[in-house]
């Protein structure tokens, strides 16, 4: 049987924390933080966690 590719897409946009846990990136943190609210540009600059059947998905995407 062939080796599992990874999905190069979902392999850059979330990474696993060393539990186990997967991480996500915020949108809307790049453009135009004028006119958001403090707190908004600053709980984007985390990243945040996926649970659920979409972590299931993606764990298979990028392959770990």
């Amino acid at each position: 049987m062939p080796k599992q590719k990874t999905h190069r897409a979902a392999s850059k946009r979330f990474r696993r924390s060393k539990s186990g846990k997967l991480f996500h990136h915020m949108s809307n943190y790049f453009h135009k933080n004028v006119k958001k609210r403090s707190k908004s540009v600053r709980q984007a600059r985390r990243d945040q966690a996926i649970s659920g059947g979409q972590a299931k998905n993606i764990k298979r995407m990028i392959g770990s």
